[in-house]
């Protein structure tokens, strides 16, 4: 039964005979608290999880309140978020502490690569505290896409550097860093977004590089680190590779991604409501699945796109099956905060003194 016909009242929702079973989704809600008709969606479709984003973040305890909504419904449920730092950050000040955006650490990384993980490390860890005290278990980052000149500055300072090794590296330390503070990374766009000439956010970007270059440069970052808990990818076409964006071609996904790179973790798709894939939105995470996606990430909490995508996963007849990936905050020595910070503000003092 098509869950848009479970209704039992004005835009409620009742539990179809499949209640229980985990579905590879990723849903967003719409406000700061969970609206009944949402309750009721998620509550039939037991959506593997949820994302939060700055419309759904207004105070520690409404997210805490929202959270803890969330998990009642789906008690293991992983909670995401894009918290990188810079311009995307779904926590702000005054509440939260402005994050530097991820490029701060290239400059640094030219004097010194070993301080350069070093505050890249130290800034995951002070994300981390503040996400894990909030219930929120992974963050959508680093971002480990290779800019080339003359790309979109989409991912701009969101990046790392230009050099892959480095960014490997820096990307490598704040793995370590959030995952010591008990919050779990994404590796993103794999197997790369940095010579996308368009913003995937509103167009289908096509990269002509040959698969070569791709390989000693755009996949080496994402091959270093492909013992990462959680991938998301790229909705990008690599035309050496195939026609279809890597996120819903199986050649990419298979070859590339598990193959060459080596990734085994969960692979999660980028927002499915984005510009760059078309088509219904039911059709798109089912192609998206159907590649090899392990999971699909929709965003923009629309309750009619969501009832279309959960009744399209739902004809699949493949419930989320694999083991979610799960961190422990493991720290040595223990975290303190203030500490933290000011050997952080410390390493990064010569930049600002630079500026």
């Amino acid at each position: 039964m098509a869950l848009g016909d479970t209704k039992s009242g004005p835009g409620r929702i009742t539990p179809t005979a499949e209640s229980g079973v985990t579905q590879p989704i990723i849903f967003g809600c719409a406000e700061t608290t969970l609206l009944p008709a949402e309750e009721d969606l998620f509550s039939a479709v037991q959506p593997l999880g949820f994302i939060l984003f700055s419309r759904n973040c207004q105070s520690p305890d409404q997210i805490r309140s929202l959270v803890n909504s969330l998990k009642r419904i789906r008690p293991n449920a992983p909670i995401l978020i894009d918290q990188e730092g810079g311009r995307v950050a779904r926590l702000r000040p005054p509440q939260w502490r402005a994050a530097p955006p991820a490029y701060t650490f290239a400059p640094l990384a030219r004097r010194n690569v070993g301080s350069a993980c070093r505050a890249a490390r130290l800034n995951a860890r002070l994300i981390a505290a503040d996400l894990f005290e909030l219930g929120i278990t992974v963050n959508c980052a680093p971002v480990l896409d290779v800019p080339e000149r003359g790309a979109h500055d989409i991912i701009g300072d969101r990046a790392l550097g230009h050099d892959p090794q480095i960014v490997a590296k820096i990307g490598g330390a704040i793995c370590h860093g959030l995952s010591s503070g008990g919050v779990q990374p994404v590796i993103k766009h794999i197997p790369g977004h940095g010579r996308a000439r368009a913003d995937s956010h509103t167009s289908l970007p096509i990269v002509d590089a040959q698969g070569q270059d791709l390989r000693q440069i755009d996949f080496v970052p994402f091959t270093a680190l492909a013992n990462a808990p959680w991938a998301m990818t790229a909705h990008v076409v690599y035309q050496d590779l195939d026609s279809a964006p890597a996120t819903l071609s199986r050649a990419v996904i298979q070859n590339q991604i598990r193959g060459e790179i080596g990734f085994m973790g969960l692979l999660i798709s980028d927002d499915i409501s984005m510009g760059a894939l078309s088509g219904p939105l039911g059709t798109r995470a089912a192609a998206a699945l159907a590649a090899g996606c392990d999971v699909v990430l929709h965003c923009n909490a629309s309750m009619a796109e969501m009832r279309e995508i959960a009744d399209a996963v739902s004809a699949m007849g493949a419930p989320f099956q694999r083991p979610v990936p799960d961190v422990e905050a493991v720290d040595d020595p223990p975290f303190n905060r203030e500490e933290t910070l000011n050997e952080l503000n410390e390493i990064l003092e010569p930049l600002t003194l630079d500026a």
